[in-house]
């Protein structure tokens, strides 16, 4: 059988046979929208159930992903079997350019448009004809949309509309007004609010001598914008009224209805678009490129760039930029998209300051579309990703890190909402949601979009669908803002060493790093990793500051994603061991450097290591969260979890008592005693069994705390003295800490201060001998609680510090073994 063949312009279709099931028919549609791009296994369950998924949606999921493998190996048994494959954190489905309608239309629809620039007319409206010959009706008209497709739908909604609109323009410059009048109707009463088909259906009408129909298609037009929306129609379409009641012998033949591009004049370019409402949060870098260009502004002056990653806000910036300095410039101010496939014109010198003229390119990739530019007089600003090399004296304002004015964001959101949401936009969670988009303003814009097009949506919705790391990048996508297809092009766009560099760099953890720690991931020494560093930053896909590197972090999951689907798995088992082995010899010590990992970090590290299979480095890794900040507790029992497995699989029985111990500690911390008590059980039959006793003294004192808890301070006693024998060697003072720190307060519940005194007294020693100021401070505090209650006899207090910033509050007054027990978790008075 022939290569299976995929429609999705119209309702589904499938050379092989069409899946029966709507849920299947959902998945393939899904996959094909996002045809050869991972799609997350999250991104798949929000699709098929998009209000309540069942409990087993991922294993349902896995089983109509079975079922369509075997469809499409049906179809073709030479190559269906491997088209659909398992991507982490998903699915991912491979069709070639030539199997998909969607994909020949967008191939057909971009070389159409390059043929209308290049003025081939007859070549653009033959490619655009049969671009839109591939739509059968809406995108995947027969199955259910959820968040995914209904983004996508718009898009290629969108698409095919621009299409129609160049086919038109084409056809006009073809002489063919006449065969369009009767479409031209139609589309401008299925799109009443698209000015271009109004125009395109005036110019068509007026060539066929029927001047009073179009003015009255303009009066139409007008009626319709001022009632739905409040405005007037744009330049081009009053323009275009103007030379219509003026009979103008130009626009009657084909071509003249090119001198109505908004804002043509001397420069061919395009009017300003309009200035950002909502710009905020760059107030030096707009102060710093106004500067310069009212300075050019006297002279012609040097061109200006702003330049920054993807998707850091740079053509927002220049349009402010320019809005505000357009009073300078006589000559006016003028636009030009290079991103959108505008070729920039030659302008007419600025023979005098008088028409000089401001001209704002967007979208430079090079210097060679700007350098004629230079002599004209006019004033330059440009924007680009990387700096243009060879334009001379160039002054450069780079966007940095964004971060708007809390009331700013807060205000973004608000705009983007909707006025069911009352005064639910808390500007804590919106915080947390421009946190959650890398703080990309791009992003945070799509977020605010995905907010607007879902009003049953809070804030916090929006803050829960974006924390899993793995469907980030698929719900930032809403109709033409898509973050994936930016970063995308931006990587993309790199030279494949670079791209290979950065999927590399995404196996260190989010936050800064050091070149040593990205040699590690590239396999290169300290100076070449350096090397590709300095070539990303240039690229603008990784950032430098005095502490460091890091990856902006939509990108590192970009990269993150590339790394999965385009790295053999022994290259990246070779890597992550570097990078794990990197990290753990320098995890848990006392004093971190800026650029090492936090608890988070270190539990990402851990699941790297256990991912690739490298057992005794997850374990070491996940050793070190005792000494790193806490994290969410699920996240770091997981963690544990994984390591215990990690220890299992490398046959560590030692490891398995330690991971079990780590897991009851946490049990205890979140007040899940009967869970921690048969934890630190297992733990101390491992250790014993594998005849770790460090490991079994440990387990003793945690077993023992727990009897303390419950009243039984007589039986705590006797598990601590084994625990203080098998605890007493010199590279057991942490653990010897711990004991001595629970037998001083058995000591107070069974005989008073003064007994307790004793053990607290080693406490402070041993913190001496670990060099461990906070364990220091609590045995103090402890010496100086003791003190104050000596006066009668009896301890004077009715709480105690049972570890540091941990308090037991008990009834009754003096505490005793039978109280009953209440921790409350802050910071204790100095």
């Amino acid at each position: 059988m022939d290569t299976v063949r995929f429609g999705i312009l119209g309702p589904l279709e499938v050379s092989g046979g069409v899946p029966q099931a709507a849920k299947l028919r959902g998945v393939l549609g899904t996959l094909l929208v996002r045809a050869n791009e991972v799609v997350s296994v999250d991104s798949l369950v929000d699709e098929l159930w998009p209000d309540a998924p069942p409990r087993t949606a991922t294993t349902t999921l896995q089983v109509y992903v079975s079922h369509l493998r075997k469809s499409l190996r049906t179809a073709d048994p030479r190559h269906g079997g491997e088209a659909l494959v398992t991507r982490r954190p998903g699915y991912l489905l491979r069709v070639a350019p030539d199997e998909l309608d969607s994909t020949a239309f967008e191939e057909l629809s971009r070389r159409g448009h390059q043929a209308l620039l290049e003025a081939d007319f007859a070549a653009a409206a033959d490619l655009q004809r049969r671009a839109l010959a591939l739509w059968r009706g809406p995108l995947l008209s027969d199955i259910p949309h959820g968040p995914l497709l209904d983004g996508a739908a718009v898009r290629l909604a969108e698409a095919r509309t621009t299409a129609l609109d160049e086919r038109v323009r084409a056809e006009l410059h073809l002489g063919m007004h006449r065969e369009l009048v009767a479409e031209l109707h139609e589309l401008a009463g299925e799109y009443p609010l698209r000015e271009e088909f109004h125009a395109h259906l005036m110019v068509a009408l007026y060539r066929c001598g029927r001047q009073a129909e179009a003015l009255r298609v303009f009066t139409r037009l007008r009626q319709t914008l001022v009632e739905e929306l409040g405005i007037e129609p744009g330049p081009r379409s009053r323009r275009l009224q103007q030379l219509v009641l003026a009979g103008d012998p130009e626009l009657a033949r084909p071509g003249g209805s090119e001198r109505l591009t908004p804002g043509a004049g001397p420069t061919g370019m395009d009017a300003l678009p309009a200035a950002d409402p909502w710009f905020t949060g760059r107030a030096d870098e707009l102060a710093s490129v106004e500067r310069l260009l009212r300075a050019a502004s006297a002279s012609g002056g040097e061109p200006v760039a702003v330049t920054g990653g993807p998707g850091s806000g740079k053509t927002a910036l220049a349009v402010e930029a320019a809005h505000r300095v357009a009073d300078a410039f006589p000559g006016g101010v003028h636009f030009l998209d290079l991103a959108g496939g505008g070729r920039l014109p030659r302008p007419a010198p600025a023979r005098d300051p008088d028409r000089r003229a401001l001209l704002v390119v967007d979208g430079v990739t090079s210097e060679a579309p700007v350098r004629p530019l230079l002599p004209l007089g006019h004033a330059v600003l440009l924007t680009a990703r990387r700096v243009p090399a060879g334009l001379p004296g160039l002054r450069t304002v780079f966007l940095g890190p964004w971060r708007p004015e809390p009331r700013r964001l807060v205000r973004l959101f608000d705009a983007h909402g909707d006025d069911r949401r009352g005064d639910r936009v808390d500007p804590d969670t919106v915080t947390d949601v421009a946190g959650l988009c890398g703080w990309l303003p791009l992003a945070v814009r799509a977020a605010a979009a995905q907010l607007a097009a879902r009003p049953h949506w809070t804030p916090d919705t929006l803050a829960a669908r974006l924390r899993p790391e793995d469907g980030r990048l698929d719900a930032l996508r809403t109709g033409d803002m898509d973050v994936r297809a930016r970063l995308t092009a931006a990587y993309e766009s790199c030279c494949a060493e670079r791209r290979r560099d950065l999927r590399l760099l995404s196996l260190l953890p989010p936050g800064r790093f050091g070149a040593g720690r990205a040699a590690a991931a590239l396999g290169l020494t300290e100076s070449g990793a350096l090397a590709a560093l300095e070539a990303l930053a240039d690229d603008r896909l990784v950032e430098a500051d005095r502490d460091g590197w890091r990856i902006p972090e939509l990108l590192r999951l970009l990269a993150a994603e590339r790394l999965a689907g385009e790295e053999p798995p022994q290259t990246v088992r070779a890597a992550a061991r570097r990078v794990c082995e990197a990290y753990a010899g320098s995890a848990g010590q006392a004093r971190r450097a800026a650029a090492e990992p936090d608890g988070p970090g270190l539990a990402r590290l851990a699941r790297t290591a256990y991912d690739a299979g490298l057992w005794g480095l997850a374990v070491r890794l996940t050793d070190a969260l005792a000494g790193a900040a806490q994290q969410d507790p699920a996240a770091e029992e997981a963690c544990y979890i994984l390591a215990l497995d990690a220890a299992r699989r490398g046959a560590d029985r030692p490891a398995q008592a330690r991971m079990l111990r780590s897991l009851a500690e946490l049990a205890w911390r979140y007040r899940r005693s009967q869970d921690a008590r048969e934890l630190f059980g297992r733990a101390l039959v491992l250790a014993r069994e594998s005849g770790a006793q460090e490991e079994a003294g440990h387990a003793l004192v945690g077993l023992a705390e727990l009897l303390l808890d419950d009243g039984a301070a007589d039986e705590a006693a006797g598990l601590l003295e084994p625990a203080l024998a098998a605890l007493s060697a010199p590279g057991s003072a942490r653990g010897g800490y711990e004991a001595h720190r629970v037998r001083a307060l058995v000591a107070l519940a069974q005989e008073g201060p003064a007994a307790a005194r004793v053990w607290f007294d080693a406490c402070l020693r041993l913190a001496g001998t670990l060099g461990d100021p906070r364990l220091e401070r609590y045995a103090r505090r402890s010496l100086r609680a003791l003190e104050a209650g000596a006066g009668d006899g009896r301890p004077g207090f009715g709480a105690v510090e049972i570890r540091p910033g941990l308090w037991r509050i008990h009834q009754g007054g003096p505490f005793t073994g039978a109280a009953a027990p209440r921790p409350v978790y802050g910071e204790p008075c100095r």
